[in-house]
């Protein structure tokens, strides 16, 4: 293919990321007017949580389907059944029938997230030019997700919220086009070798189980909660064992031998949990205790969309001169200085500071992915390149799921034990109220600084909590690789000598 098609083809790849960019912040906006009209406010959650049950499931399935079908008709096939699910959400009659369609586009997502991945391996021989690509595909993600509330507020206001659906069949179908017509797949290699059902089935009932006893935290007894997660540790318990045997297993346990892979895993998991927090969290914080708009808080997060694609760009620059130990070291650094400010930060702290720890999150994000993620790529075997790939982006949804549920625990704790010390003059409600600026201005103004004094005390405890896993990722950092990367050095250099050829 030539620059200018490759160019087409990855702006077509990076419609997909941009879409579920869109869908991960669009949905919160509409969720109010399907409520309003569906009447389920009781399933509200399954809303956000289907999707990423379907996503983090089948993701390690769909690199797997890539591998016997390629990678073009796996992508292909993802997106299609994303929009099908994007259809049939803007069409549902009921609560029911939108949770159910929601999964549909959740099991779409999967594909659409890891197998681009894959195919920038395919197109972008030299790591350098493939970690630019990295901070495009972020820069994507991100920019989507801050337009995200304001589209879907003028789509709601003015269309109807079943369009916040539908103008995912466009995008979606575009992108299957556009792959179909420029993109020149490599030959896909014959295997004989028999599918892991038994794997497959035992991985996705495994991460089911684990996931769904991560939402159900606060819901359901501790008891229930706790034999959800038995199951979930038994399954996949089961699965370490199908897969010793397995021809051609779902998840190489090979993988898990590299500690090279195993530290990158782990900063996945600690780096998005991070992420999730710093999203949901410091616009609560601009809005709760500075009293802003939904919108002024929702611009707490820009700085960072531009410092990620930022950092992203610079990651590459900075691996030439230093190890990717050192350059992940930055990045967690950037991320602990965003968190060390938030820590430091008290109830009246100005907006600026919010801004200031925004940037440096999204820098420390934007260089950490880049560099890992074509370091994933080059540590593991050539045959392991897809599943290693696919199993990085699943541990990122884990990492943000399960830490968003560790957040919300604390926050709810911190929340109940202020109610119970105000002498009654504070309740659950009202602290509730105090996060949009609207309802706040119902609240009476004399309780209003003890109100903000107890939201500070659970957010206070929340970036807390967030500084010592960053701490944790750097000693995993510090750990895992502490040995010469002769590997990657000597694929760096191959892939450079490619290029240039």
């Amino acid at each position: 293919m030539s620059k200018k098609v490759i160019l087409i083809v990855t702006i077509a790849l990076l419609l997909s990321n941009a879409m579920n960019g869109l869908d991960s912040t669009i949905i919160s906006t509409a969720l109010p007017a399907i409520i309003s009209d569906l009447h389920g406010l009781q399933l509200m959650g399954w809303i956000v949580a289907v999707f990423l049950l379907g996503g983090a499931v089948t993701t390690p399935l769909w690199s797997k389907l890539g591998e016997r079908i390629g990678n073009k008709r796996a992508y292909q096939i993802s997106t299609f059944i994303f929009v099908i699910g994007a259809l049939l959400e803007g069409l549902a009659p009921s609560m029911v029938f939108l949770i159910a369609a929601r999964t549909v586009m959740g099991i779409g997502s999967g594909g659409m997230t890891a197998i681009p991945y894959i195919i920038y391996a395919e197109i972008y021989q030299d790591p350098v030019k493939r970690g630019k690509v990295f901070g495009y595909v972020t820069a994507s993600f991100s920019t989507a997700a801050i337009i995200g509330p304001l589209v879907g507020g003028f789509i709601v206001d003015h269309f109807g919220w079943h369009w916040v659906f539908y103008i995912n069949v466009p995008i979606g179908l575009a992108s299957i086009i556009v792959i179909q017509w420029l993109y020149r797949a490599p030959k896909v290699k014959p295997t004989a070798s028999r599918v892991d059902y038994l794997g497959a089935i035992l991985l996705s009932s495994g991460l089911v189980s684990l996931l769904v006893g991560i939402e159900m935290i606060g819901q359901l007894s501790g008891l229930a909660v706790g034999a959800i997660f038995l199951l979930a540790v038994g399954l996949l318990a089961g699965l370490g064992l199908v897969e010793r045997r397995a021809a051609d297993p779902i998840i190489p346990l090979r993988l898990f031998k590299n500690r090279y892979l195993l530290a990158a895993f782990g900063m996945f998991f600690l780096i998005y949990g991070f992420f999730v927090g710093f999203n949901v969290y410091v616009p609560m914080w601009a809005q709760g205790l500075l009293g802003t708009t939904a919108v002024i808080g929702g611009v707490t997060q820009i700085p960072g969309s531009v410092t990620n694609f930022l950092g992203a760009q610079w990651s590459g620059n900075l691996e030439r001169r230093w190890s990717t130990r050192a350059v992940v070291m930055i990045g967690f650094v950037g991320m602990l200085i965003a968190a060390g400010l938030l820590v430091v930060a008290g109830p009246h702290t100005s907006y600026g500071v919010l801004l200031i720890a925004s940037a440096f999150q999204g820098c420390g994000i934007g260089i950490c992915f880049t560099v890992l993620q074509v370091s994933v790529q080059q540590q593991a075997d050539r045959r392991d390149v897809p599943i290693a790939t696919s199993f990085s982006l699943l541990v990122r949804m884990l990492g943000q799921t399960f830490l968003a549920s560790v957040y919300s625990i604390v926050l709810n704790h911190a929340l109940l034990t202020g109610v119970r010390h105000s002498g009654g003059q504070i309740t659950m409600n009202m602290l509730n109220e105090l996060s949009d600026a609207t309802s706040a201005k119902q609240l009476p103004i004399k309780l209003l600084p003890a109100m903000r004094t107890i939201l500070h005390g659970g957010l206070h405890q929340i970036v807390a909590v967030a500084f010592l896993l960053l701490l944790l990722g750097l000693a995993i950092n510090v750990w895992g690789f502490r040995a010469p990367r002769k590997r990657t050095h000597r694929i760096q250099r191959a892939g450079l000598k490619h290029a240039h050829n």
